[in-house]
């Protein structure tokens, strides 16, 4: 038995070390890429990260804004800094940073047609449309896709290894257990890869349903004070920061580079993938040459429906909390029901 798992975890760490091998330079420029764009990435929310500590240190007056500025003193500078680093170098084509470890996975996808034209592959894409824009979609869908599958063939292979040395060091239950258990972690990485990627998406989608009644209020408002259209979505789109209304700037550029409105809107639903943004990009699309009047009146019939669905989401959110309070609340009263029945049995059996 152990003879054959160790047959099959070098022949796992052979193909592995094969498809490493067989890597072109397409592989590693994909995989280049999508490092440089997660860098990127980084520093930006390290710099929003700063400029919102830096905004609430602002805030504070004497002692307290010394206090403030000792505990937040160095802040992201020097991982700004390396980041930076890493990417000039990574844009030179100089590779040292970058991770080894999914490249045989870009392999597979380049060899083996099928995993790219695969369902689970255009969910994916789906998923990095929205999270990262048609730009980056691609590439980003590539590198989690070349995880999947490349920390598993190396991982169950180590994982295999190890326990058939334990197991031939006598320790034969451990060795089982180093399999069992290293397989099952492995395989709860690699759909954690994806859960990541899907809760990313929901958490987005609900933040853009959230911010939709605000926007389409200020939207209502504006038109019917006699804005046009592209002008009221511009000062809207500009006058927050969130998932929304950065999609909203997006279509404002779109515009201004002379995109149809009828492309700019489109790809606005696609990338929000929320019914309300469908509902409210439609409605625009299908009134842009009916005039301020009739789009201001479904606006505000807009906005009025929104802010009853915001209300009722509300409602629902508190039943949830509740409920999910019930347990804890229970497992409290437990607690309490024993500290106290504890001592009254304990001094009835000393009787």
């Amino acid at each position: 038995m152990m003879i054959v798992i160790m047959i099959i975890s070098t022949m796992m760490t052979i193909s592995w070390i094969l498809l490493l091998g067989r890597a072109t330079e397409e592989d590693w420029v994909s995989a280049a890429y999508a490092k440089v764009f997660d860098n990127l990435s980084a520093i930006d929310k390290l710099r929003e990260k700063d400029k919102k500590k830096n905004k609430k240190r602002t805030g504070y007056k004497g002692i307290v804004s010394l206090y403030a500025r000792l505990i937040t003193l160095g802040d992201s500078r020097k991982k700004i800094e390396k980041l930076e680093h890493d990417t000039v170098l990574l844009q030179k084509g100089t590779l040292k940073s970058l991770n080894i470890l999914p490249i045989p996975g870009y392999v597979l996808q380049r060899e083996v047609t099928v995993i790219g034209k695969s369902g689970f592959h255009k969910t994916l894409m789906s998923k990095c449309f929205e999270l990262y824009g048609k730009k980056h979609a691609q590439h980003k869908s590539k590198q989690l896709l070349a995880r999947m599958l490349s920390y598993p063939l190396i991982g169950i292979a180590v994982t295999l290894a190890l326990g058939v040395i334990l197991t031939g060091t006598g320790s034969s239950s451990a060795g089982m257990a180093v399999i069992g258990i290293g397989s099952i972690l492995i395989a709860v990485m690699v759909y954690a890869i994806y859960d990541e990627l899907s809760d990313m998406v929901r958490k987005r989608q609900s933040s853009i349903s959230k911010q939709f009644p605000n926007v389409v209020s200020k939207l209502a408002l504006l038109v019917t004070s006699g804005m046009i259209m592209d002008r009221a979505w511009k000062e809207t789109a500009y006058s927050r920061e969130s998932e929304l209304y950065r999609e909203m700037r997006k279509t404002s550029e779109e515009l201004d580079n002379l995109v149809s409105p009828e492309l700019a809107y489109s790809n606005f639903i696609n990338r929000c993938n929320t019914k309300e943004s469908a509902k409210l990009a439609s409605a625009i699309m299908q009134n842009l040459s009916k005039g301020n009047a009739e789009i201001g009146k479904l606006l505000k019939d807009m906005a009025r429906e929104a802010w009853q669905e915001r209300r009722h989401t509300a409602k629902r959110d508190a039943e949830k909390a509740n409920s999910k309070l019930m347990i804890p609340t229970m497992l409290l009263f437990i607690a309490i029901l024993i500290m106290l029945m504890v001592p009254v049995a304990l001094n009835f059996s000393g009787i």
